[in-house]
């Protein structure tokens, strides 16, 4: 039996002899010490006024194309629509200007566009509070031009998140299907205007990968994934459902992408690279071209003229078919971009192209792509800004290292290493950077030319954090094994020599910063323990907390 309290929260207790605020984070205890001159008029219960000023997000680099589909549009605004994390970025490539739908909680993973083509769904997975509990998947619908949400559809119905999203088209885009990442993927209809749900189905054990309504008949919704492709017919609030026939076709892996012709024809991409046309009201093939693609077709769009345009994976080609699916234009995409995910239609001529390697490439099947979005591919920890210029470097578990110019929102250069980064930063100078991997070494490269200058090993565990002094003449390198390495510089950052280490800490490091003199550093670890090291000395010092650190 708990008693009374039990679970409730630790205050915090302030000792003015002893000059510490204890606090208490997740049940843990944290000793906090203040500079003595404060000791005397601080007050633990006293409140302070919110800042005049707050942060406004100006710019969100990368797009979610590695394991997200369809989910890249031009709208009649001309920017371009597209998500990544829990953002739905609005893009202006001519302006060069975003706007951002912040109204998710977590990762969004499918997008859709209303035939009116301002309203929008969003779909996304489970989230968490602040305070630890879920928060669940759903779908929201809002207006692209005010960027107001209009309806939450779906929460408490969907599980762990939902994986494709898409608005009716001949009915006036009166209903909403959605399937949901559960083990039978659930397939739901809705009536969105009303948050209500008017009919659902158990699609598949398997991953759905596109789900779509035709465009002319309001009660058929097409579904594909692994090892299927599904026609549901929805008479009221029941859905049926026929399997795609292949008859003497050779049925393919996964049936990857869909789209539709102007006279109703479902186009189907798949993962053996064949464009399989399937009859309009049927659930039969009608024509089909083998080996469209070599290795699988990840993309399909058919654009405003009637003529189709395919991206491979394998292949990386983008290619343009007519009406009849005959080839006419091919081109590829360079490889550092990786495969095409999706293509939307631009003006006149043009297309975005989004890659599974988080990029989103703009141009023509003429004139090549360029690319207007990048962004890392897997988790991104390492991060830091040039000391001087508004310039700033970025690291992660993809091996890339981006060294960004926020004017042009581009990598001024990329360079791909042999291991996953954890850490970087700079040097005083903006000459050297220091990148900490996840196998306890850690490299030093000059910023202008990427050249590598040194290598060092410390410890066996992954390095969290690389800190320079403010004089440059010293490099804090915090490890997951708990300790602080501590080297000497000279050479403007070229030569280096370890000092020694500190020790104390009983989990793995997570933060550390110098004093502005750089004789101390201030560390926390993963069990919110603060401690401080004399560099001098290399050993834990309780008069440092006095000094002024370089970070709030």
């Amino acid at each position: 039996m708990k008693r009374a309290g039990y679970n409730k929260p630790k205050e915090s207790v302030f000792s003015a002899e002893e000059g510490y605020v204890k606090m208490f984070l997740r049940g843990r205890p944290v000793t906090l010490h203040m500079p003595q001159a404060l000791t005397g008029s601080y007050r633990l219960q006293a409140t302070t006024e919110l800042p005049a000023h707050k942060l406004k997000m100006e710019w969100v680099y990368g797009y979610r194309g590695r394991d997200c589909r369809s989910n890249l549009y031009l709208l009649p605004t001309g920017e371009i629509v597209y998500f990544i994390a829990s953002v739905v970025v609005l893009y202006n490539v001519e302006e060069q200007l975003q706007r951002h739908y912040l109204g998710h909680n977590d990762d969004v993973k499918c997008l859709a566009v209303h035939p009116d083509r301002v309203t929008m769904a969003t779909g996304q997975v489970t989230g968490t509070s602040k305070d630890g509990k879920q928060l669940p998947p759903h779908v929201r619908v809002w207006d692209s031009v005010s960027l107001n949400t209009l309806h939450v559809i779906g929460s408490g119905f969907f599980d762990r998140g939902i994986s494709c999203v898409s608005f009716s088209k001949s009915n006036g885009g009166a209903h909403l299907c959605a399937v949901d990442d559960s083990n039978e993927h659930i397939l739901s209809v809705w009536d969105w205007q009303k948050e209500g749900k008017l009919a659902e189905v158990k699609c598949s054990n398997e991953s759905v990968l596109a789900a779509s309504f035709h465009p002319t008949e309001a009660n058929l919704i097409i579904t594909c994934g692994k090892s299927h492709i599904l026609f549901w017919t929805m008479e009221g609030n029941t859905l049926s459902k026929k399997q795609g026939i292949y008859e003497k076709q050779e049925k393919p892996k996964y049936v990857l992408c869909l789209a539709f012709s102007e006279n109703g024809d479902v186009i189907t991409g798949d993962s053996s690279g064949n464009l399989v046309i399937w009859g309009k009201g049927t659930n039969r093939i009608s024509t089909a071209v083998q080996g469209a693609h070599e290795g699988g077709i990840f993309s399909l769009c058919v654009l405003n003229d009637g003529t189709l345009v395919s991206g491979g994976g394998k292949d990386r080609k983008v290619i343009l078919w007519d009406r009849q699916y005959h080839k006419v234009q091919e081109t590829e995409i360079p490889e550092a971009f990786g495969p095409v995910r999706t293509i939307a239609e631009g003006k006149n001529d043009g297309l975005f192209i989004g890659t599974t390697r988080n990029c989103i490439l703009q141009g023509t099947l003429s004139g090549g792509y360029c690319p207007i979005v990048q962004g890392h591919t897997d988790e991104l920890w390492g991060l830091a800004a040039h000391p001087s210029e508004d310039k700033f470097v970025s690291c992660g578990q993809d091996k890339l290292i981006h060294y960004w110019d926020p004017t042009s929102h581009q990598p001024i250069w990329s360079k791909t290493l042999e291991e996953q980064s954890q850490s970087v930063g700079f040097h005083p100078s903006g000459s050297v950077i220091a990148v900490g991997m996840q196998t306890a070494r850690w490299m030093v490269f000059d910023v202008e030319t990427k050249d590598l200058i040194t290598v060092h090993t410390d410890g066996n565990e992954k390095i969290s954090v690389m800190r320079y002094s403010p004089d440059g003449n010293f490099l804090a390198i915090g490890s997951h094994d708990n300790y602080v390495y501590v080297y000497s510089v000279a050479e403007n950052g070229r030569k280096y020599s370890r000092v020694g280490r500190c020790s104390g800490h009983s989990s793995f490091i997570t933060h550390l910063d110098w004093s502005t003199d750089s004789h101390y550093i201030v560390t926390n670890s993963g069990d919110y323990e603060v401690l401080y090291c004399a560099k001098s000395q290399v050993r834990w010092a309780q008069q440092s907390r006095d000094q002024r650190c370089l970070s709030p």
